[in-house]
């Protein structure tokens, strides 16, 4: 199985936004207990790098890549640093062509049918249709009408009460932030549960819509 066919399969990304390198593997590990095992890290975060290498090395059965990457250098250091994938907010074509010189999967940032066509032209594996909640579920489908070979990962305000919405509306995954994971709060044994608790409820909405 490809890790394009595997972040699929999986249905949910996490975005992983404000960790520390004291609790980015307990995040990971809570998050993967409960069945999402793609994690986006987002570039903003300080010493990113070391978070992407420690969560590669340390949880290696965890699809681990970076997030809101803006330029093709951030793009290759990310990748050096054991990213899988790449995911941009936007489409920009030089970061796509250096994701896709490493052979690594490429998920672009796109909101009209015009971004998400060039996005997927230029080498974008996947295009992260963002911010999905200013248009909602429908509009996923109206794109899938003229586009139905692009696939599609809506981001942006899906919370478990919409996340089936998504899916039966054509999308191939979800990208889910603070819906799923709080970086604000303390990692304890309490709250790590709890973060489990709520992979699990994602991941079985997305099988139920699919069945």
């Amino acid at each position: 199985m490809t890790l394009l066919q595997e972040i699929k399969d999986s249905g949910v990304v996490a975005i992983i936004r404000g960790a520390t390198v004291d609790n980015i593997v307990p995040i990971s590990r809570a998050l993967r207990d409960g069945g999402v095992k793609t994690l986006e890290i987002t570039v903003e975060t300080p010493r990113v790098l070391s978070l992407i290498e420690k969560v590669s090395t340390e949880l290696t059965d965890v699809i681990v890549g970076a997030g809101t990457v803006l330029d093709p250098e951030t793009a290759r250091v990310a990748i050096l640093s054991g990213a899988k994938f790449v995911f941009s907010p936007t489409v920009n074509s030089e970061t796509i062509r250096m994701t896709k010189r490493y052979g690594v999967v490429c998920i672009s940032g796109a909101l009209t049918p015009t971004e998400i066509l060039t996005a997927y032209e230029s080498g974008s594996d996947v295009i992260k249709v963002f911010p999905a909640n200013v248009f909602g579920p429908s509009y996923l489908k109206d794109v899938h009408g003229p586009l139905p070979q692009i696939p599609l990962m809506p981001t942006g305000g899906i919370n478990v009460s919409n996340l089936a919405d998504y899916i039966k509306a054509g999308a191939v995954a979800v990208g889910l932030g603070s819906a799923l994971v709080n970086t604000k709060l303390e990692m304890n044994d309490e709250n790590l549960a709890e973060l489990t608790r709520k992979s699990k409820e994602f991941i079985r909405a997305v099988q139920m819509a699919r069945d």
